[in-house]
């Protein structure tokens, strides 16, 4: 690798904003704020929004639509119409 032309890549805790659940990983991100991990250094802490710990898909949680629900709404909204004979 050229030296000089890369971002510095160090060991940044990541922290799940919904579950507070934290892991260590290697990144180019950056922070002003810390926290000292297990192993007793201080690494920078980046809070992010969603983690695979809060993200609906991986934990199961997802919504599942009532398209039966969407099609009598509409149906009680606009009826049910019938065609003109000729």
């Amino acid at each position: 690798m050229k030296n000089g032309i890369h971002p510095d890549y160090h060991p940044v805790v990541f922290q799940d904003a919904s579950t507070g659940t934290t892991f260590l990983t290697r990144s180019t991100l950056t922070s002003e704020r810390t926290v000292e991990w297990a192993d007793g250094n201080t690494y920078p802490l980046v809070v992010v929004d969603v983690t695979n710990e809060s993200h609906p898909f991986w934990t199961g949680a997802q919504r599942v639509m009532d398209t039966a629900g969407r099609v009598e709404k509409f149906q009680r909204r606009y009826g049910t119409r019938t065609r003109k004979e000729k």
